[in-house]
């Protein structure tokens, strides 16, 4: 596989994809495809733009016509798919978005691979990245997610997701389609957008804004460096097995309220804050809708399989990941500005 497609590569997970494939395989041609709405984010990849081997594309993966002329333009031999919509409470509001984003939109590319590459699957592979949150709810009882927990999502972002899922095991068993599925716990590093928690709570502490923690913060998260995540996905995409399936998580389990303690003592000591002054800032509020529990993966599988384990433990992640706001705080001004919406869409309209 040379000429591979990585979709929703503008985004926080994705570009470090993209950054990780465009340099670590100069003799691979990487089109990275974005639609570039709110989440994604061109400013996240600005020191790969030129590199030879690298390709932006602006489009809908939702566009099948579009995808169908990607794939030939391009001869797509290979394809991650990380294009779609992730925030649970966006899909509360609005779940005909995340519908049509996450299902049809993979749909999409699964019917475009099946037809660019018409039967002759040798050195073909659709990879599809999903999420822990299909398997639904654990209880404070010592298990974990595997591979053969049965889904049971509990909001339409997790739904959609399932029922992506789904059509991509269906083209594997109806098509041959050569495929594999991914599913992550929560991911934290640079470049996430800051509607997500690690970075929204960073950037509130700075400023001095309230901390809102749904209900009393006890739910539990499973949480990995996003360039682990990275690692994961590459030793995956190049040697995981066709039509299986691989948990990744960090083993590193956090209640939300001792994960923001943590936070705001990183913060709070990076900006010569007094030692818990940001503690006031804590804000209880009334729990989401159908708010998970807790998540947990069990990821001995990719391990003892493909030989992928974690590189960093939480406490030097989060060292790392409050000090990269910290010092890029126009990247985090430009976004909750929205002034780079505008100035990349001008870059872009006409391609």
């Amino acid at each position: 596989m040379k000429n591979i497609l990585i979709t929703g590569g503008a985004g926080f997970i994705g570009s470090h994809v993209v950054r990780l494939f465009v340099n670590k395989y100069p003799d691979y041609n990487i089109i990275n495809l974005d639609k570039l709405t709110y989440a994604g984010n061109l400013a996240n990849i600005n020191d790969i733009e030129n590199a030879p081997n690298y390709t932006f594309v602006k489009a809908d993966i939702c566009d099948f016509d579009k995808m169908l002329d990607i794939f030939a333009q391009y001869n797509i031999d290979g394809v991650i798919h990380l294009a779609a919509e992730s925030h649970v409470d966006r899909s509360i509001k609005d779940p005909f978005t995340f519908a049509k984003t996450n299902v049809m939109g993979t749909l999409s590319l699964l019917q475009a691979a099946k037809h660019h590459w018409n039967g002759d699957f040798e050195n073909r592979r659709f990879y599809h990245i999903s999420t822990d949150e299909v398997y639904g709810s654990l209880e404070f009882d010592g298990t974990f997610f595997t591979e053969q927990t049965s889904y049971a999502p509990h909001s339409p972002y997790s739904a959609s997701k399932a029922s992506s899922d789904h059509f991509v095991r269906a083209f594997q068993d109806t098509f041959g389609l050569p495929t594999v599925i991914t599913n992550c716990s929560n991911n934290y590093g640079p470049y996430q957008f800051p509607e997500k928690l690690i970075p929204l709570f960073i950037n509130n502490i700075r400023h001095g804004k309230p901390l809102p923690v749904y209900g009393k913060g006890e739910n539990v998260r499973d949480w990995l460096y996003v360039v682990d995540h990275a690692r994961a996905i590459d030793v995956i995409f190049h040697n995981g097995r066709l039509g299986d399936t691989y948990n990744i998580g960090g083993f590193n389990e956090w209640t939300n309220i001792d994960l923001i303690k943590v936070i705001i003592a990183t913060v709070d000591r990076l900006l010569g804050n007094p030692e818990g002054e940001s503690l006031d800032l804590i804000t209880y509020v009334t729990d989401r809708a159908g708010h998970d529990l807790r998540y947990a993966i069990d990821s001995n599988k990719l391990k003892n399989e493909l030989g992928w384990e974690p590189s960093l433990q939480f406490e030097e992640g989060i060292q790392k990941t409050v000090a990269w706001y910290l010092e890029n705080q126009k990247w985090m001004d430009d976004i909750t500005s929205g002034e780079y919406e505008t100035y990349y869409d001008s870059m872009y309209e006409n391609r």
